[in-house]
């Protein structure tokens, strides 16, 4: 791996230009930085609150936030303190600037943009351990991609692979719709997907050896403490908990969805209707059903649960009545 990394002073200095912003013409890279982002963040927040997919794709190609969070790896791989405060500095004020594009605009929306009505807020609020390794793969590439301009080509496919300013837009969201909980969620997405990219782009630095040609390029190395590699490894452990946490109440919730259906679509059939959907909604198991008068009995439905041993669920049951009827004209 070592070889297929291998970089001269030449790429060291192309990748310091591209992803030290306060390198060079400092006002004009800055200046593209947060022009870029305002609008990603505009775009993005637009897509979540319309629930357009291909929106929301867009801002991730626009947004410009893997710049300085693989300048963050950079800057730790040269031991570059100054880089590494500003670059930090930068992630952290994009992260802000985003979420309150988010809120404010969602101060325009009629209607709350939670998971329960949005399925764009709802694939970013609930983060597992399959997410973590999405992110640690995808930066991989992202770095790999950065160290080797033959393959410059997949960037955008990494920048749509990763998914840095839709999360913070749905905080913002969120956050404005009083859901505190899912802004949580999605804050942790955001900050998996980070901690996974410097991670994978610190190792895939050292391994293309940059700290050893960089002072060929003019570039001051700076010595590289154990403990700087340490906290990106436990910022990695750190995400993985409440990740783990997450993925074992998803199996959960699957497995108690799994056992209602047949029940549901048991009782449903007995009385002649049929069931629509089963799913869960916070603590609370949601049954809608659909068929024609007369109307069958819940509580009938709540002692087979109660059989299967689901007596401590609670359960809404939505009774969807459909048939026609002619209505003649005056």
């Amino acid at each position: 791996m070592a070889g297929a990394l291998a970089v001269t002073a030449a790429d060291v200095t192309r990748i310091a230009e591209r992803l030290f912003l306060t390198l060079g013409d400092r006002r004009r890279n800055l200046t593209a930085f947060w022009v870029l982002l305002v609008l990603a963040g505009v775009i993005a927040t637009a897509g979540v609150v319309a629930d357009s997919t291909a929106t929301v794709i867009g801002a991730m190609i626009v947004a410009p936030l893997m710049t300085p969070i693989l300048g963050t790896a950079l800057a730790l791989v040269l031991a570059d303190r100054r880089q590494l405060a500003t670059n930090i500095a930068l992630v952290v004020g994009a992260a802000i600037a985003v979420v309150l594009i988010g809120f404010v605009i969602g101060l325009t929306v009629q209607t709350d943009v939670v998971a329960a009505t949005n399925s764009q807020v709802a694939g970013r609020v609930s983060p597992r351990l399959i997410d973590l390794l999405a992110a640690v793969a995808t930066g991989m590439v992202g770095a790999f991609a950065l160290v080797r301009p033959d393959v410059s080509d997949t960037l955008p496919g990494v920048a749509i692979a990763i998914s840095l300013v839709p999360p913070l837009a749905v905080v913002g969201l969120t956050l404005e719709s009083g859901a505190a909980g899912e802004a949580a969620g999605a804050l942790l997405l955001f900050g998996t997907n980070v901690a996974a990219i410097i991670a994978t782009g610190t190792v895939v630095m050292l391994a293309a050896r940059i700290r050893h040609v960089a002072p060929d390029a003019g570039i001051r190395v700076g010595r590289l403490r154990g403990r700087s590699l340490v906290a990106v490894a436990a910022s990695l452990v750190l995400v993985t908990v409440p990740l783990a946490a997450g993925s074992i109440h998803v199996l959960q919730e699957q497995r108690l969805v799994s056992q209602a259906k047949p029940v549901a679509a048991s009782w449903a059939e007995a009385k002649g209707w049929q069931v629509s959907d089963v799913f869960l909604r916070g603590s609370s198991l949601h049954v809608v059903v659909i068929g024609t008068p007369p109307e069958p009995d819940g509580g009938e439905l709540r002692e087979a649960f109660d059989a299967e041993g689901l007596s401590d669920v609670e359960v809404e049951l939505t009774l969807l009545v459909g048939g026609s009827e002619t209505l003649d004209g005056a």
